[in-house]
């Protein structure tokens, strides 16, 4: 075999699925629907802050490169993907009026969000904001294996919460390529930046969660010292040695290779489940329910 050939890599592909107006109850989840953890919840709540402003900035970094798109297959999976984006902005946003409701400072949060992305897209490049994209969604697509593939993982976790980010899993793994494909196929990205958006992506991801993970805990009445005991001990369930997260760091560091694409990485093993479940009981929570179960 020439050993110029570059490997023939195995593809793992599903196609995007818009779903609308799916309702998890979310105003019936507990205050710490993480097994009654202040530190867990909060540290998903702060993620989740996130999802409406970043995912409403993907769908912009995308939409700035369609015109450039002349593959009508990927034209199709970008307008579902904007879809769906915005699905999910809109049940995260009902998850963030909960914690408004909770007395959280979250149109603080929001407006931080807000205008950091406004600036990125007006003063930085469209390569540099596909790259970031693709990056974020190699990430959440990544989170989402992680936190399902093990049911163990998510077990304390209200069923409506675990409900609603499993329909985010199930949906990241169908359009987990797209912005990829968008950024290798027109974005003109040089592989530098796209390197470089994965890691500076994960440390500001992370660092504001932790930072917004803080802040809550301190409007739920918690102390200096007590938020410092609490991410002590919390913080090694998501980054320890066998931390949830760092689980995934073979998968994550795959993105560096050089013929990299994300349907190298399998779909995760119950997505069926899920599917099969939505269509017969045409009920998220069910749904969410199942594949949770069907984790090994």
């Amino acid at each position: 075999m020439n050993a110029s050939l570059k490997v023939q890599h195995v593809k793992h592909q599903v196609d995007p699925v818009v779903r609308s107006n799916l309702d998890f109850k979310l105003n019936e989840v507990p205050r710490f629907w993480f097994g009654g953890d202040p530190f867990k919840t909060r540290m998903f709540d702060a993620l989740s802050l996130t999802f409406p402003v970043g995912e409403r900035y993907f769908i912009q970094s995308v939409r700035a490169l369609r015109d450039k798109i002349n593959d009508p297959e990927l034209q199709q999976k970008v307008a579902d993907f904007i879809k769906q984006e915005a699905q999910h902005g809109i049940a995260h946003d009902k998850m963030n009026e909960e914690m408004k409701r909770q007395g959280m400072p979250v149109d603080q949060f929001v407006k931080f969000m807000t205008a950091h992305f406004d600036y990125i897209l007006k003063n930085r490049s469209k390569q540099y904001n596909i790259a970031m994209t693709a990056a974020a969604e190699h990430l959440t697509a990544l989170m989402a294996e992680t936190f399902y593939s093990q049911k163990e993982t998510l077990a304390e976790v209200h069923p409506f919460v675990r409900a609603l980010f499993a329909w985010h899993a199930i949906e990241e793994m169908e359009h987990r390529d797209v912005a990829f494909d968008v950024m290798q196929q027109v974005g003109e990205v040089p592989e530098n930046l796209r390197k470089f958006a994965l890691a500076f992506t994960t440390i500001m991801m992370f660092g504001f969660t932790f930072y917004r993970t803080n802040i809550m805990l301190g409007y739920d009445g918690f102390s200096r010292l007590e938020r410092a005991k609490m991410a002590v001990r919390g913080l090694p369930w998501f980054f320890g040695k066998q931390g949830k997260l760092s689980a995934m760091r073979e998968q994550y560091m795959d993105w560096f290779k050089a013929d990299f694409h994300p349907s190298q990485h399998a779909v995760i093993r119950q997505y069926q489940v899920w599917v099969d479940t939505l269509a017969a009981t045409d009920d998220p929570i069910a749904a969410g329910e199942a594949f949770w179960q069907a984790a090994v």
